[in-house]
This record gives structure tokens, C-alpha cells and sequence, in this order.
């Protein structure tokens, strides 16, 4: 495994979560912690640096301690949007991604994507099939491709994956899960009113 300096870590908080009613899920707290903060807690002897791709309240990660990369391009690019900003920032050669309503990892999903990665990367696949924002980025060969995607108004971070030829790594047994609706929300153990 690569040492934690080469590696940042990248969460994608930039979403509408209109689902949600437009909550912000970065916020959302499961047992006290609020999400993004878990993920810098889960993550923090794994990587050297973290960014969050957010687009509100950018003064409230300031005061958490996180630094907080809005969007740089419109349109309706969704993710890649925010992940064109992470990559813009990052410092390390490697980025991992995750996106900040994921629900839990596996204690091994850094090193098993970095043990089979190709060049270029590694994405995950879970038991709920393919998760293209859980994934490890090489930065180098990211940026131009991100960059021609947009150029292309191509939003879809799988065809971009595909065309990077990043290894697809299946985590069997494994669910991420997500924070997209009420009941989702119900079921992780998170008030309504959060």
C-alpha cells in the first residue's frame, strides 16, 4: 500500500439532495457524528489531506477543520462537476472519492482498490452493483479526461471510468448504501427533523 501522503481523500457533498428536501446530507448526523465528519474520522490514518466537494455553507466546513472546493463548472454535469473541483485541488497523486450519503465502507476498500487498481484507477462495485463514485483516481490522468468529458457535456462518471479503463474491484457481500430518501434516512437511524 502506498503511504497515507500520496492518497487524499475526496468527498462529493455537493449534491441538491432533492429527495431530501434539499437537506444537506454532509450534515445529516448518524450516532452524533455528522456524515462528512465521519468520513474525514473513518478515513484520517489512511490519507494525507481531505477535501469536500461542496456548493453551500462552505463557512461551516471552514469551521470544522475541512476545506471546501465548490463547483467550478455549470450545467448539469451533477458529480463530475465536483469532481473536476477535487481534482483541480488535489496536491496528492492519488484521490479516492466517496460520495458524502454513502451509509458504511469495508475496513479494506482503500487497500483492496489500491492492491487492483489499474494506472489510471479503481472503482467499486458492490452487492447493489457498480458505485463509480466510490473510487480511486489517479490525478494526473484524471484531469484531462474530466476535462473532456465536460468539454463534451458528457456528466457520466462510468463512461468516464470506461474510457480511463479503470479496474472495476467487486467488494461481494458488501452494500455501501445511501442517504437518498425519508426512509433511507429511517432505516440508517437518522431523525426526520436533522
Amino acid at each position: 500500500m502506498t503511504a497515507p501522503g500520496d492518497i487524499t481523500l475526496g468527498i462529493l457533498a455537493g449534491g441538491r439532495a432533492t429527495r431530501l428536501g434539499g437537506r444537506d446530507k454532509a450534515w445529516l448526523e448518524r450516532e452524533g457524528i455528522p456524515q462528512v465528519l465521519r468520513w474525514r474520522q473513518r478515513f484520517a490514518h489512511e490519507v494525507g489531506a481531505v477535501l469536500v466537494s461542496a456548493n453551500r455553507g462552505l463557512a461551516r466546513y471552514a469551521e470544522a477543520g475541512l476545506r471546501a472546493v465548490p463547483d467550478r463548472v455549470g450545467g448539469e454535469l451533477g458529480p463530475l462537476a465536483g469532481l473536476e473541483a477535487l481534482l483541480a485541488q488535489c496536491t496528492t497523486p492519488w484521490l479516492l472519492t466517496l460520495p458524502v450519503d454513502l451509509v458504511g465502507v469495508n475496513e479494506c476498500l482503500l487497500p483492496t482498490l489500491w492492491a487492483q487498481r489499474s494506472p489510471s484507477g479503481a472503482c467499486a462495485e458492490d452487492e447493489d452493483g457498480p458505485q463509480p463514485l466510490v473510487a480511486l483516481w489517479h490525478v494526473a490522468t484524471a484531469r484531462p479526461a474530466v476535462e473532456a468529458a465536460i468539454a463534451a457535456g458528457d456528466g457520466a462518471v462510468h463512461r468516464l471510468q470506461a474510457r480511463l479503463d479503470m479496474a472495476r474491484v467487486r467488494f461481494a457481500g458488501v452494500r455501501f448504501g445511501n442517504l437518498n430518501t425519508p426512509d433511507d434516512l429511517r432505516c440508517a437511524g437518522i431523525a426526520d427533523d436533522d
